[in-house]
């Protein structure tokens, strides 16, 4: 498992070995600077470089949103699986039917659900490059929580929340 820090003028920092220390030591540790994204990522052991790449799992702290249902871990797009929420003011291409709904809303309510660490199980590249994942903040199944609170819709897959 490795951690890279990544500070806001793009400077990066990874941490291959960090088993003493918690997470909360390396946010306070990095406070002063300005930090715009932890990433945790682990890869299972031994297994080859393919079968890693579908097991791997990324965490960050506080993800930049991009939309309500995509946001961006170190460089990285992440799209919540199994879901689909409005598209952003000329996002929607011609001849798609885009979800109906405030896109503004479903932006902020994914920010205000993924404040602090985020967790996501990585399932595939979809055919822009993002990858697909299930993704977890305090506890919350971010999928889950975008539909609950009717700001993202079920569409490509089928959801399990509690």
């Amino acid at each position: 498992m490795a951690i890279i820090i990544v500070l806001s003028m793009g400077q990066k920092f990874k941490i291959s070995e960090f088993s003493n220390y918690k997470v909360s030591n390396f946010v306070q540790e990095f406070k002063s600077y300005e930090v715009s994204n932890i990433v945790y990522k682990s890869k299972s052991h031994g297994a080859s470089d393919t079968e890693q790449s579908n097991k791997q799992s990324i965490s960050c702290y506080s993800p930049y949103i991009i939309d309500g249902d995509t946001f961006s871990c170190d460089g990285e797009r992440i799209r919540l699986a199994n879901i689909d929420a409005p598209e952003m003011p000329e996002h929607c291409r011609k001849g798609r039917r885009c979800t109906s709904g405030n896109p503004f809303a479903s932006k902020n309510y994914l920010h205000s659900i993924s404040r602090g660490s985020v967790r996501c199980l990585l399932i595939k590249k979809d055919h822009y490059g993002r990858t697909i994942a299930l993704c977890k903040s305090g506890g919350k199944d971010l999928s889950c929580a975008m539909v609950a609170a009717g700001h993202a819709v079920e569409r490509y897959g089928v959801l399990r929340c509690q």
